[in-house]
């Protein structure tokens, strides 16, 4: 399925049993709260996905089910985060097999590769495969910046199509857009920046809490896209302590506790990870019971 480069794309949470098994039956439930809101895609196996510690067979039949389960309504993506250039071209040959329309692709993990070094392994990985793939750029996180002057030789390979722009430097979108136009899509990757980010010209968004608000989270796209700025704003400013979860290091534990208040999912994650307790669980369900209760009433947005 061909991939269109906006809207919103969710970057799904990966469900557990208490067993530690794949809960796919849970899993299709929110995908199905996703695109009954209107997303524009579905990321798999990001950082929310808890994609280190899913093993090689998982990641695949999470593909796999969830291609067949959105039956062509919308792309679907698999991140790919990889140690070896080898191991990265063997998953996204793996991804195209299993019914992936395109990739999210981070820089090698672990070693701190450099610029040439970086550039090399995104181009081995592209003259791989036919699938289109958006460079996750995060070098808040991930310890590597994909510069312009990189982004210029990324961009010889015709299939690398998006960046995942989350350098947390708002202005980053216009640099892009001066440089290089429509060549490369841009799909902000910062919950918090969202909004501000798609007025400065982003295409779309790649979310991180529309894992629990699909709705409110596909409205502040189509509202500011139909130029309903004023609305989209008033739902932002009611969901900005809700995002700020989203930029916190146990924003996988954040975001299922959010799911579960919502009923589409469960908190279950895959230790190291654990389950957020004391005072720091106390806040985060504050926060999210405040949301709850404060949350507005949102526009007919589907037939704007």
């Amino acid at each position: 399925m061909k991939i269109e480069w906006k809207g919103v794309m969710p970057a799904v949470t990966t469900k557990f049993k208490v067993d530690d098994s794949l809960d796919l039956e849970m899993f299709k439930v929110n995908i199905q709260a996703q695109l009954d809101a209107g997303v524009h895609g579905i990321v798999l196996g990001g950082t929310l996905g808890e994609a280190s510690t899913l093993t090689d067979s998982e990641k695949r039949t999470l593909t796999k089910e969830t291609v067949a389960f959105v039956d062509n309504k919308v792309p679907v993506l698999i991140n790919i985060a990889e140690q070896s250039t080898k191991g990265a071209i063997e998953a996204a040959r793996k991804a195209k097999e299993d019914g992936a329309s395109g990739l999210m692709m981070l820089p090698p993990m672990r070693y701190n590769a450099s610029d040439r070094e970086t550039v090399e392994y995104f181009k081995a990985v592209a003259n791989s495969t036919t699938l289109p793939i958006m460079v996750y750029n995060n070098p808040v996180d991930y310890n590597i910046e994909v510069t312009l002057d990189m982004f210029e030789e990324l961009l010889k390979c015709p299939n690398i199509e998006a960046v995942k722009e989350s350098t947390r430097d708002i202005s980053n979108i216009t640099r892009i857009k001066n440089r290089f136009g429509d060549r490369l899509h841009i799909m902000t990757g910062v919950d918090t920046l969202a909004l501000e980010s798609l007025l400065m010209g982003a295409d779309g968004w790649i979310a991180g809490l529309v894992c629990a608000f699909p709705v409110e989270t596909v409205a502040i796209y189509e509202l500011q896209k139909a130029g309903r700025i004023k609305e989209a704003i008033e739902i932002y400013r009611w969901f900005l302590p809700l995002l700020e979860l989203d930029i916190n290091p146990k924003l996988v534990q954040n975001i299922k506790l959010a799911e579960v208040y919502t009923k589409i999912g469960t908190e279950h994650v895959r230790e190291p990870r654990l389950p957020l307790h004391g005072e720091e669980r106390k806040q985060v369900i504050q926060i999210i019971e405040e949301g709850l209760k404060t949350r507005p009433i949102v526009p007919d947005y589907k037939n704007l």
